[in-house]
């Protein structure tokens, strides 16, 4: 069980100013639960009416900072009573579930911004130094972001938390988009799951089971102002699904499926629309592909599309393929996250992650770009040569919302001291070599 903070986490974190981020102040450093600011009341409550306010994302923000550093994991559930979590999930889940698989956000401000993020993998701290720096969700300032808040960090109960309160808050000024971490088997592997038993004993399993199913609700895409794509993995292929000749009758057809075709092509956004992500682990084989292919595959610098057999789901997809989508579809970027410094340092072919993004393929119609928003990633690593990579996130200006600004910026230093919640010495480091048969097959 990972220990209280250590007694050399005393600094704080670099101020984050602007968009109403609160950071603790020098006094909030103490380690005593006792002695709190003003600014840090706890427990935290659920306003009567279950309306969300600014004042009150600040005090979560700024509790959740002072928590990690003053109170052990185990003691979580007296800072966030688990009746405050259901409240929270149960608000946000109703937003979720009832969004398509492809969001289209059209800002309508002439002065509108929209902010795109990667990878955030529990790393609350930084999370909040980006939000400060970015700027708050506003009227005029949306966000998106590409998944995976959880497992490898610390703090990834925190994070998704967090971006919960904001999407209640602000639903049509913050979209959430599910990445291949928001799943089962990942959270069984990658600490999520123990994070959450840890902070909440006896209410874990429920806490943990709220989870998953919130995790099932979030989307897949979004196509911004109709000229951008994001996704956590990227593009998806086309599922064929056909009657069987061999019986005639609505009652008795069958459908055969094609998916293992070696004659694999791009799917629609239309198959995007009608596929199925209420899943707690997107198959890798079956009639609901989709889900799958867009939460874990991969670019390619080989032309086509084929399987991921690195991953052992999702496909691999060529330059002429982001050429031939974004022509479809009159698009001029494709933003996706899902590969981190690990992960790049496997693919020489690839620009490494050390400024948080790459510009992966560039075609006739546009880019192809990969945004990571976890600076020096993975919090856990077994040896002292870290990545030490930065984080990005990209704005988007109006009018065309084409041309991406990339901000990189440096790991928030130093981070409270905590135990792993999984074993990053022994668990590989980029997702490779699933154990596919222990994955729910909910097709």
């Amino acid at each position: 069980m990972p220990s209280q903070v250590g007694s050399d986490a005393t600094e704080s974190s670099p101020s984050a100013t602007g968009g109403g981020t609160i950071t603790c102040s020098e006094e909030n450093q103490s380690h005593s639960t006792s002695s709190m600011s003003p600014e840090v009341e706890i427990p935290l409550s659920w306003p009567p009416d279950g309306g969300l306010t600014l004042e009150w994302i600040q005090n979560l923000m700024s509790t959740f900072d002072w928590s990690s550093r003053n109170v052990a994991p185990s003691e979580f559930s007296t800072v966030l009573p688990v009746q405050v979590f259901d409240s929270l999930v149960l608000c946000a889940s109703k937003l979720l579930h009832k969004e398509p698989n492809c969001l289209r956000i059209d800002p309508c401000e002439s002065e509108s911004s929209v902010v795109v993020v990667g990878d955030l993998h529990g790393q609350l701290h930084d999370l909040l130094f980006l939000l400060g720096d970015a700027g708050f969700p506003s009227q005029n300032r949306i966000f998106i972001f590409n998944g995976d808040y959880v497992d490898r960090g610390a703090w990834g109960l925190e994070t998704f938390l967090l971006l919960l309160a904001c999407k209640v808050f602000m639903p049509q000024k913050i979209f959430l988009l599910r990445g291949n971490h928001e799943s089962k088997y990942c959270t069984s592997v990658y600490g999520f799951e123990k994070e959450v038993l840890t902070k909440y004993g006896d209410k874990g399993k429920h806490v943990y089971r709220k989870c998953l199913g919130c995790f099932e609700g979030l989307p897949l895409t979004t196509i911004i102002a109709g000229r951008v794509y994001t996704a956590h993995g990227g593009l998806f292929r086309s599922v064929t699904v056909t009657p069987s000749k061999r019986h005639k009758g609505k009652k008795n057809r069958r459908l055969s499926f094609n998916a293992e075709s070696t004659a694999l092509s791009l799917g629609t956004l239309d198959e995007l629309s009608k596929a199925r992500r209420s899943v707690l682990d997107p198959p890798w084989e079956g009639l609901n592909l989709i889900p799958g292919d867009v939460l874990w595959s991969d670019p390619s610098m080989n032309l086509g599309l084929s399987p991921n057999k690195e991953r052992g789901i999702g496909l691999l997809w060529g330059p002429d393929c982001t050429e031939d989508f974004l022509k479809k579809y009159d698009l001029k970027l494709i933003i996706r996250s899902h590969e981190g410094p690990d992960a790049r340092e496997k693919r020489p072919n690839f620009g490494g992650m050390d400024e948080g993004y790459t510009i992966d393929h560039v075609v006739e119609s546009g880019k192809l770009i990969t945004v990571f928003s976890a600076p020096d990633y993975p919090q856990f690593q077994a040896t002292n040569d870290r990545y030490k990579n930065k984080g990005a996130y990209i704005v988007l200006e109006p009018p065309d919302f084409d041309n991406p600004v990339f901000h990189s910026f440096a790991a928030v230093t130093p981070r409270p001291k905590v135990n792993a919640y999984y074993d990053y010495e022994d668990v590989i480091d980029s997702d490779e070599e699933l154990d596919l048969a222990s994955m729910a097959t909910d097709h």
